[in-house]
């Protein structure tokens, strides 16, 4: 589904250190997770003049005001998906398009949304030159869900909001799961919904600090 590029040992064995050091000692069990993660070049998704932090424990800027997550964020948020090779994902904020290669490799397809076009067409052309091919794209307002009118399995959403969308709400499936940070500059914790019927189960996953949810 991915061509991984052939990269030179010593970033190959950043990221092995990477899933070691910063995924598996926190408790990221989900094999599937930790392969795609040890294969996938997180620097090919980072502008050149920050490369050399792609494989650190922290967040790094993509720019446009944007981050490609803490590389244990991601991994967390894709765990606690309970992704399975038949679901269909929508994904709100393709940024760099490092989430999206993640999703892309464990579900059926990904429908990804970003509200800005610089760095939709950035994260699109990462994403294209690893030849990914289940992915559907669009240019708009992520609160507003994917333009077409229909329902998706599971919903991340990786920036911020104070509330959850109601057109969010809309296109999850029953029994489908959604996680988001919620909260604003002061505070935010990261969230996962579970629709049932007319009202959803939350759990708290852990306080975070994500970049905020864009608007047109």
């Amino acid at each position: 589904m991915i061509m991984i590029p052939d990269d030179p040992d010593n970033l190959k064995d950043l990221r092995r250190r990477m899933v070691a050091q910063q995924l598996y000692r926190r408790d990221i069990r989900d094999e599937r997770v930790l392969k795609i993660m040890t294969e996938l070049p997180r620097h090919h998704f980072i502008p050149p003049e920050n490369r050399s932090l792609a494989y650190h424990d922290q967040p790094v800027s993509i720019g446009l005001g944007q981050t490609i997550s803490q590389p244990y964020i991601v991994a967390l948020m894709t765990e606690k998906l309970n992704l399975s090779p038949e679901h269909e994902v929508l994904e709100i904020g393709t940024g760099c398009g490092y989430q999206t290669a993640i999703l892309a490799n464990l579900c059926r397809c990904v429908y990804t949304i970003e509200v800005l076009p610089d760095l939709a067409h950035f994260g699109r052309a990462n994403l294209e030159a690893l030849a990914i091919d289940n992915l559907s794209y669009h240019i708009g307002n992520g609160r507003l869900g994917w333009p077409e009118s229909r329902t998706f399995d599971r919903i991340l959403i990786a920036a911020a909001s104070d509330d959850v969308p109601s057109a969010l709400v809309n296109q999850l499936a029953e029994s489908g799961q959604m996680i988001l940070p919620l909260g604003d500059t002061h505070g935010q914790k990261l969230i996962r919904l579970e629709k049932q019927g007319s009202s959803f189960r939350e759990e708290f996953i852990c306080y975070c600090r994500f970049v905020r949810l864009v608007h047109d």
